[in-house]
Order: C-alpha cells, then sequence, then structure tokens
C-alpha cells in the first residue's frame, strides 16, 4: 500500500501544519505510522483544515520569541503587524513595546502605533501619533496617504489638516514665496528681436514641485538650447545655468530686482575654449511681455556690448502651430 506523503496534496498539508506551532504540537505526538496511509488519509486532511482555521494567529508567537531570547526589534514589530492583522490588538501592542524597548526605530514604532489605533477605531489617536512623527521632522506624506491601513482616516478634517500642514515642510519651494520670484517667466512664448522679426519659441516650465523651472529653446533657425533655474537656498540668488548645441555655456546667478531679475557670472564658448563676463536681465512688461536682455563683457566687466535682446510674447494657438 503506498504511503499517504506520495500524495503532492497530502505533503502541502503535513507542511503546512507543521509551520503552525498549535497544529505542529498535535503532530508531534506519538501517532500510528498508519495515520499517512491512503486508507487514513482523513486525520491529516483534518489536521489541513485547522491549519486553514488558525491561519489568521500570527505566523511567529509571542512565546516563541521569548523563549528564543529574540532581541530583534524588527522580528517583535512584525509579530505586531500579525497580531494586528489578525485582530489581536492586545498582543500586538505588547510586541510593539517590547520592540521598542530593542531600539525600533521611532518612526517604525509611530507607524505601527498609528495603525493599530486604526485598528481600534480610535481616529484621533492615530492621527496625534503621525502629528507627533511630523512634529519630529518625518515629511515623507506618500508614505502616509499611501498606507492602505491609514488611508482609512481620508475625509477626516483633522488628517486633512495634518496632511497639508506636512507638504509645507515637505514640498517647500511649492509653499514659499521666495520661489515665485521668477514665475513671471512661466509659460509659452514667441520671441520676437527689437524690430519684430521672429527669434524662436520658448518653452519655460516648473518642475520638481517648483523648485526648478526648465528652459527650453528653438530659435527660428534652427538652433536649440535649454537652461535650469533655480534658488539656491544656501545663498538666496537664483541660479541659471545654460547650455546650447553650439557649445555656448552660461553660468550666472543674482536676484529680482525692482527693474527685474538680475544674474551675473560667465559665458564659456567651447569652440574656442573662451571665457567672459556675462549678465542678464529679464523684465516684466505693462502689456504682459517679457524683455529679455543679455550682455557681454569682452574687457573683464568694463564694458557691455549687448548679446541678445528678446521681447516674448505668450503663444496663442494660431502661433503654436507656425
Amino acid at each position: 500500500m503506498a504511503p499517504f506523503f506520495t500524495s503532492k496534496f497530502s505533503r502541502t498539508a503535513f507542511a503546512v501544519s507543521c509551520q503552525n506551532p498549535i497544529v505542529s504540537k498535535i503532530t508531534a505526538l506519538s501517532m500510528p505510522r498508519h495515520i499517512f496511509s491512503r486508507r487514513l488519509a482523513l486525520p491529516a486532511l483534518v489536521l489541513f483544515a485547522m491549519a486553514g482555521a488558525i491561519a489568521d494567529q500570527p505566523a511567529v508567537t509571542e512565546q516563541a520569541l521569548r523563549e528564543a531570547n529574540s532581541v530583534d526589534p524588527q522580528a517583535w514589530r512584525q509579530l505586531a503587524i500579525d497580531a494586528r492583522t489578525a485582530g489581536d490588538l492586545e498582543l500586538a501592542a505588547s510586541a510593539l513595546q517590547k520592540a521598542e524597548a530593542l531600539g525600533l526605530p521611532p518612526v517604525n514604532a509611530g507607524f505601527e502605533r498609528a495603525r493599530q489605533h486604526v485598528a481600534r477605531g480610535d481616529s484621533q489617536a492615530a492621527i496625534d501619533e503621525l502629528q507627533a512623527l511630523a512634529d519630529g521632522g518625518f515629511t515623507a506624506i506618500a508614505a502616509i496617504t499611501g498606507d492602505p491601513v491609514l488611508k482609512a482616516l481620508s475625509g477626516n478634517e483633522a488628517y486633512s489638516a495634518l496632511i497639508k500642514n506636512m507638504e509645507k515642510g515637505a514640498y517647500p519651494c511649492a509653499h514659499q514665496q521666495r520661489f515665485r520670484d521668477f514665475d513671471f517667466w512661466l509659460g509659452e512664448w514667441d520671441v520676437h528681436l527689437a524690430n519684430g522679426t521672429f527669434a524662436g519659441t520658448n518653452s519655460i516650465k516648473a518642475n520638481e514641485k517648483g523648485c526648478v523651472l526648465v528652459e527650453k529653446w528653438a530659435s527660428a533657425g534652427g538652433g536649440t538650447g535649454h537652461s535650469i533655474n533655480y534658488l539656491d537656498g544656501s545663498s538666496g540668488e537664483w541660479v541659471q545655468v545654460w547650455n546650447d548645441a553650439a557649445g555656448s555655456q552660461i553660468d550666472i546667478r543674482g536676484r529680482l530686482t525692482d527693474k527685474g531679475m538680475r544674474l551675473t557670472g560667465q559665458i564659456h564658448y567651447l569652440g574656442n575654449d573662451t571665457t567672459f563676463p556675462f549678465r542678464a536681465l529679464w523684465t516684466p512688461l505693462e502689456d504682459g511681455r517679457v524683455r529679455q536682455f543679455f550682455e557681454q563683457s569682452n574687457d573683464q566687466g568694463v564694458s557691455w556690448t549687448p548679446w541678445f535682446e528678446g521681447f516674448y510674447s505668450r503663444r496663442s494657438i494660431d502661433s503654436s502651430k507656425r
């Protein structure tokens, strides 16, 4: 008679049953060898059913961790998670407390404690826990809003207020006025010379939650250029770094003045490996246009020669088809 263990299903049943601490105790008893015969396969199926019935219990029990003298805070944290998932909030709380005593990072502890509060139906306690994380400098909002348990707080006014306030620290460029100084340059533009000749198009977009302005220039003659513009938080100066297909590199910095955005620095020509002082001024005009005026000095700043003067007009639907 073939042994019961030759059946794939019965091998799985036995493996699952032995992984469960309660069922493993049953299988550890002195049982007649014939329990695994095909004729008496029913007892094994009963064990399998028992394993499934208690599958919601933590995979690793508190007793097992204590018997192993576990000092791994992550192991106790996992027990807390498993216990919460299984609905044993008392075990979840004690396991988390043990994990903290063993050095579990405060952020990990705070998140799990907030989840436990949600599981208890105490939304305010969960929000208070998240507020404590925010007060401690935690700014990863997506970790909160994307958490499948904490999502239950959505719609709560206090929770919404918390997330809104956290956004100010998480995305400072989007909330601080000083990052708006160059916003008058944002948009899709047609650019003309002072005599009205069409010079090209320019696209200025805010990226990275307003921390970077990206310029993409296309001249009427087919030339292209690209710049990044940002506020240097350490110096309080605006910076532009420009590169174009012809090998011109501009590195300038400065501040918003009563005449507009004034940046100074240098231009380097890759073609002949020369560098000159350079300055730029962007001025918003009353009619909604923007004047851009670039100058280069060939005598180390004693005198200045116009390099480019362009007038920006916001692109219309018709001009975008040019």
